[in-house]
């Protein structure tokens, strides 16, 4: 992974962030996010993977489904965002669509995703804090405007 910061402006940083062959996306996003103290952003990003895991939420039992996919695939839109979650960390939160040889689109929560040959990320941090909320009906931690 290698990261280059391309604005900060008035508590607003923009940075670009660049996985390569191998890298796994969550872990190597949670590590920049760690190490740049990065608390509320939205990202996009462009690429491909070798390999991921689409994750579909179950609104009835409130777990997720796994879908895996072993192949190589196009990241046609990747959008995500960075808030506060209820134990004060960081919470990442990405979505996913991905396009197969045959032309077809697959999308959901990006679970482990390995990349090839690049994933291109462009990270903008905010200088406002987004809060998530417990929420029961869902049983998820969602972002709360009035947090």
């Amino acid at each position: 992974m290698q990261h280059k910061l391309l604005n900060d402006s008035g508590g607003q940083r923009t940075f670009a962030v660049i996985l390569e062959t191998g890298d796994e996306v969550q872990h190597c996003l949670k590590a920049f996010i760690a190490t740049e103290n990065v608390r509320t952003a939205q990202f996009t990003a462009i690429g491909a993977f070798s390999r991921v895991e689409l994750l579909y939420f179950e609104w009835e039992t409130k777990t997720y489904r796994k879908n895996a996919i072993e192949d190589q695939v196009e990241v046609a839109s990747l959008v995500g965002d960075v808030a506060t979650s209820p134990s004060g960390e960081p919470a990442v939160h990405i979505h996913v669509v991905v396009g197969k040889r045959d032309g077809a689109a697959l999308a959901g929560h990006l679970g482990h995703a390995h990349v090839r040959p690049t994933l291109e990320i462009v990270l903008t941090e905010s200088p406002a804090h987004l809060q998530k909320r417990y929420d029961r009906e869902s049983g998820l931690a969602l972002i709360r405007i009035d947090a």
